[in-house]
């Protein structure tokens, strides 16, 4: 991998991994586009710790408030009741779908799952789970001709059964094309939290496990044809552009509707397939040489 395309990566990697439009899709489809290797599993997990460094610090004081309080709950009965707390617990619950499946379909993740067909389903199919999730929470907050606006849930309101949802919701974006963002918003918005909820929760519960997967990839850096050097590059730029993305989407989301993203995923998804059936585009591109 040259200089070059680990910066362009980064950079992919940063300006989607936020938004509900997959972040592994958009590292896999990139290198099929320019003619470059598939950057593999390895690389694309390790490439999302930089991005999840840029969560750390722009919910610092969120994850300090947590982890203060989870911390004091092992030895003070009385914090178990404190929402900080229960939160903790709640990333750890959520987190164990993930873990278990990510280990379970590991020779799936780094190769069926990467084929672009599959990508391009994915891409429509939660696509439209997120217009019908969007549309409900829109009718929801602004009620209509014949409905009353209906209070949604806030994280106050997140229980271990919800945490669970939400962590198989994330655990379905092993498949490049489903997004992790995506997956878990539109589970929230369907159990009826608000957007920002939502988005929320789906950031913070995201922590361990792309932490713990990007750990876990390290050993394969420079078995393929992408070394530490890329990698790392590619990690920074991430982390920098992926901090600006997500302070900018946590506001859209107050006001704005999620519909532009379904629009993109729908019509990316259609391309990918015409592409393919045309024969301009393999649905293995790429794969033989990473």
């Amino acid at each position: 991998m040259s200089w070059f395309e680990s910066f362009v990566l980064g950079l992919v990697q940063g300006l989607t991994e936020f938004l509900p439009i997959s972040s592994s899709a958009h590292l896999r489809l990139t290198a099929a586009f320019a003619g470059w290797h598939d950057p593999g599993a390895a690389f694309t997990a390790i490439t999302q710790i930089g991005t999840e460094a840029a969560v750390l610090i722009y919910f610092r004081k969120d994850i300090a408030r947590i982890l203060s309080a989870w911390f004091r709950s092992l030895t003070d009965r009385a914090m178990r009741s404190d929402h900080d707390a229960q939160m903790g617990w709640l990333v750890i619950v959520g987190s164990i779908p993930i873990g278990v499946l990510g280990l379970t379909l590991k020779d799936q993740i780094e190769g069926p799952f990467r084929d672009l067909r599959l990508i391009a389903t994915t891409l429509i199919v939660m696509g439209i789970v997120l217009g019908v999730a969007d549309r409900l929470a829109a009718r929801d907050e602004t009620g209509g001709r014949h409905r009353v606006v209906k209070e949604r849930k806030t994280l106050k309101d997140l229980g271990v059964r919800d945490g669970l949802i939400y962590g198989f919701c994330q655990a379905m974006a092993l498949i490049p094309g489903v997004s992790r963002s995506g997956a878990t918003i539109s589970g929230g918005l369907l159990m009826g939290y608000t957007r920002e909820s939502a988005a929320r929760y789906s950031f913070l519960l995201a922590i361990p496990a792309v932490l713990a997967s990007g750990a876990y990839e390290l050993k394969d850096v420079g078995e393929g044809h992408v070394s530490w050097g890329p990698t790392i590059f590619a990690t920074l730029v991430a982390f920098f552009v992926g901090y600006a993305v997500i302070a900018w989407f946590m506001k859209f989301i107050t006001t704005k509707s999620f519909m532009p993203f379904v629009i993109y995923r729908i019509l990316l998804g259609i391309l990918i397939f015409v592409l393919i059936w045309s024969g301009a585009l393999s649905p293995h591109a790429g794969e033989s040489a990473g």
